[in-house]
């Protein structure tokens, strides 16, 4: 599978409101932006100039990592995502492999039995024979990332 671009924006931000020297996030398709499990916590609104800064070049849902450069002014650098809901899905890393040999799903590292049909759906866009990443964002929601073998 080729190499993703690691972000498809990079660009600068101000604000004075965000808390810490690095935040992640994911905001989706609504704007909601959730916020990575190791990042502080932020007041509501706080992430927005940075949100807006990526919006100039990227659509939603997307991934951002930034990282504070001065008292007020933050590096962002950001990807579009894809998102999927996995219901019942149980553990935080996936990854579904369907060649003509047949399907393969390991769920944090141990290969398990049954289907995904969420991970399925983006795989068989790429074509006949795939592999799917997949790491969980928040409840049934997973980040996705599908490519052709």
């Amino acid at each position: 599978m080729p190499r993703a671009r690691r972000f498809d924006v990079v660009t600068t931000a101000r604000s004075e409101s965000v808390a810490g020297d690095t935040v992640g996030f994911v905001t989706l398709a609504d704007g909601t932006a959730l916020i990575s499990h190791d990042d502080a916590e932020q007041r509501d609104g706080a992430l927005r100039p940075l949100q807006e800064a990526v919006e100039a070049s990227v659509g939603r849902p997307y991934r951002v990592e930034a990282v504070r450069r001065g008292p007020d002014l933050w590096a962002v650098a950001a990807r579009r995502i894809e998102l999927v809901s996995a219901p019942g899905l149980v553990g935080e890393e996936a990854e579904l492999v369907s060649t003509r040999e047949g399907r393969s799903l390991h769920v944090d590292g141990q290969p398990r039995f049954g289907s995904v049909p969420a991970f399925e759906r983006a795989g068989e866009a790429q074509g006949p024979e795939y592999v799917v990443r997949a790491a969980r964002v928040e409840g049934d929601l997973w980040e996705v990332q599908a490519g052709a073998l």
